[in-house]
């Protein structure tokens, strides 16, 4: 046969690994003392180890570890001089500090993604919306402090919750902080900072006025919804066109907002505008800093809030958090990471196709040629050029 040039001497997961940037994982293990009192499974083999597990959607070390030892002879070309045993891959997840891909994973982002405001350049909405949610992930073991009471046999679920920052354009998270599950959603209010002129949006878990100000101060937008529980003194009431009042607003005002039962509560001045859902007949009260907007973008912008949701749960479906490979809080969160890793590097390699796939196809896609050679990208941007090319060549008989 004729080479072809869909074929490459680097496996798919080699491709994959050089997206990652090498200096940053230098440095990162300088920094954290990553490879000290280590002997030969460093950062970067625990790393690709990890990543294996993810792409494969292992559920037990010996699975991670058995499925390596398969394809031994491909592991020189991903960086990697041997094959971890169970009981040093378990030591590695209990003791490397989890810190170092928590930062491997915002350098990946900041590389790829990064947006650099300028004021000069006004961007559209949708390449300024942000949105700020959480989730939980249970855990069968009291390991991290879940949320809500023990069940009625007296055993207690553990809990992790991450803490996203979603960048809505790029469909990704700019900043993910990982805590136990009881944790209040408020807590990760203080670690957003963005660019002027952002809009964020987030649910009524985030309520805290003296944030909402400083945001306001810092010409960031927001958007949320009212809790019924808080004071209102309206200050005016603005017209509503009838091409509003026909598509479900009810009203547009300038109010007060506060607290009642705490009179120490900072008071905002915000815009409220309520709106009836035409398909549920639910009213909605939206809360905003924004006064330009149409009282219909601040609906519609809560509606992009769903965005998040589908986030959610395209990550747990695509990776292996039911089952992790260690039963502490330290490994727990290194296999959070090394998801996350992964997710963002399949993210990568879809926005630099030409041809467009779909998440779940690309990622089941990559999933069986991990380990193949196969030049990822002319693949993917022409799958139907493999066959097309084999056609006009005779394949050899095995029997002759």
């Amino acid at each position: 046969m004729a080479k072809n040039s869909f074929f490459t001497g680097q496996p798919v997961f080699s491709q994959l690994l050089s997206l990652l940037p090498s200096d940053s994982i230098v440095d990162l293990v300088l920094r954290y003392e990553g490879d000290r009192y280590c002997k030969t499974f460093k950062t970067y083999g625990h790393l690709v180890t990890m990543l294996y597990a993810c792409f494969y959607r292992c559920t037990s070390l010996r699975e991670v570890v058995v499925g390596m030892q398969a394809n031994y002879n491909k592991l020189g070309q991903l960086g990697l001089t041997h094959v971890p045993k169970r009981s040093t891959l378990a030591e590695a997840n209990q003791r490397r500090c989890a810190d170092i891909f928590e930062e491997l994973y915002h350098e990946l982002y900041s590389k790829y993604y990064r947006c650099l405001p300028d004021s000069r350049s006004p961007r559209k909405l949708e390449e300024r919306l942000f949105i700020m949610d959480s989730t939980t992930i249970s855990l069968f073991t009291d390991i991290m402090k879940g949320a809500g009471c023990p069940a009625a046999d007296g055993r207690k679920k553990g809990g992790a919750k991450a803490h996203v920052l979603l960048d809505a354009h790029n469909d990704i998270p700019k900043l993910v902080r990982l805590s136990e599950a009881s944790r209040n959603d408020r807590i990760f209010m203080n670690d957003v900072t963005l660019p002027k002129g952002s809009i964020l949006v987030f649910d009524k878990g985030y309520h805290h006025f003296a944030r909402w100000q400083q945001w306001t101060d810092n010409k960031i937008n927001w958007v949320t919804r009212l809790i019924d529980s808080e004071i209102v003194e309206v200050l005016e009431d603005h017209p509503l066109l009838p091409v509003h009042m026909a598509d479900g607003v009810l009203s547009d005002q300038h109010i007060i907002l506060g607290r009642g039962t705490n009179k120490s509560t900072k008071r905002i001045s915000v815009r409220l505008v309520s709106y009836l859902d035409s398909k549920t007949k639910k009213v909605f009260k939206f809360l905003t800093n924004n006064f330009r907007f149409s009282p219909l973008t601040v609906a519609d912008l809560y509606k992009d809030r769903w965005q998040i949701e589908l986030f959610f749960k395209r990550f747990k479906q695509h990776n292996p958090l039911r089952l992790f490979l260690g039963n502490n809080e330290n490994a727990i969160k290194i296999q959070i990471w090394c998801s996350l890793i992964a997710e963002l590097l399949l993210k990568i390699v879809k926005d630099q196709l030409n041809r467009k796939w779909s998440f779940s196809n690309l990622s089941a896609i990559i999933r069986h040629n991990l380990m193949n050679y196969l030049h990822l990208k002319t693949f993917l941007n022409d799958p139907d050029g493999l066959l097309a090319n084999n056609k006009k060549q005779k394949m050899p008989s095995l029997f002759t």
